[in-house]
């Protein structure tokens, strides 16, 4: 990897880190739904008009059905778990937790997609959740039933990512593949369209208390345009010049983001927790994504 590239992967680490900060402002002001739903919508908005001063041809080959479907796995389900897992739970948590979505795929692809479970990554697996254990059990946050289901809804999220792979490997891949540009663009669309009615009905029925000041909606336009559109155009840049092995050691780096931006900008606590916990998920990560692959 060149310095660049290098730059790229920890710029993308950082931005991603920072969604769980956007995610942690604005979630307890504005609810669950409503902060997923801004989330995916304007990120949707901001790659159509990316991809329009792109120029990028609008061909989906006849798969926008499928894309739409992968948007509600991959993005709109996701973003509403995560959504309420930011309203107990402090930043730096959830991007750890975060990092278990290898994890999650390699007990999806044994169960679902007769995956091989090698003896390292099943020895990864139990590790992972060694490690989510610490950070819930002994965490600087005190341990109670709050705590359970935002660890819960967190790994609810990283299992729909699971799913989301092997489904975009199987349905989008053949046929020499679609634009990943047009697959982030039909995904923000599906889940845009899924989230729209829960929307409506949470407004009508249980609206915001407040729908905040202007740090809740300059933290949303950071969450859409930043962390989500912005952060995919990075992310295929990536792809495309070192490839998806070497591109998924963000899910080393945006732990240490979480972590550091929770701390510094909302006075998250910190513990030896996070280190072991982070420590156990980090050897974890290792031994499912270790060599054995080309670096392409």
């Amino acid at each position: 990897m060149n310095l660049v590239d290098i730059l790229r992967l920890l710029s993308l680490a950082a931005i991603w880190g920072a969604s769980f900060l956007f995610m942690r402002i604005i979630a307890p002001v504005l609810g669950t739904i409503p902060t997923a739903f801004f989330r995916v919508s304007i990120a949707f908005v901001g790659l159509l008009v990316i991809l329009a001063l792109m120029r990028v041809d609008w061909n989906f080959r006849g798969k926008l059905k499928a894309v739409m479907v992968l948007g509600l796995i991959n993005s709109g389900i996701p973003a509403t778990f995560y959504s309420l897992a930011a309203q107990v739970l402090p930043a730096g948590y959830s991007a750890i937790f975060n990092a278990t979505t290898p994890l999650m795929g390699v007990l999806i692809g044994g169960l679902f997609f007769r995956e091989p479970l090698t003896a390292a990554k099943v020895s990864g697996v139990f590790l992972g959740l060694m490690g989510v254990a610490i950070l819930t059990r002994a965490g600087p946050v005190a341990f109670d039933l709050q705590l359970l289901m935002g660890a819960l809804a967190c790994l609810l999220a990283t299992t729909c990512y699971g799913f989301a792979g092997f489904l975009t490997r199987r349905w989008l891949d053949h046929q020499g593949g679609l634009d990943s540009r047009l697959s982030a663009l039909g995904s923000m669309f599906g889940a845009t369209l899924f989230l729209l009615p829960l929307f409506g009905y949470s407004v009508i029925t249980q609206p915001p208390a407040s729908w905040g000041g202007w740090s809740v909606w300059l933290s949303l336009l950071g969450l859409g345009l930043v962390c989500t559109a912005f952060a995919y155009i990075l992310y295929f840049r990536l792809l495309s010049s070192i490839g998806p092995v070497k591109s998924m050691t963000t899910t080393f780096l945006i732990p240490p983001f979480g972590v550091l931006w929770g701390a510094l900008l909302l006075d998250e606590p910190l513990g030896m927790a996070h280190v072991y916990g982070g420590v156990l998920i980090a050897a974890a990560l290792w031994l499912v994504l270790k060599p054995g692959v080309s670096s392409r």
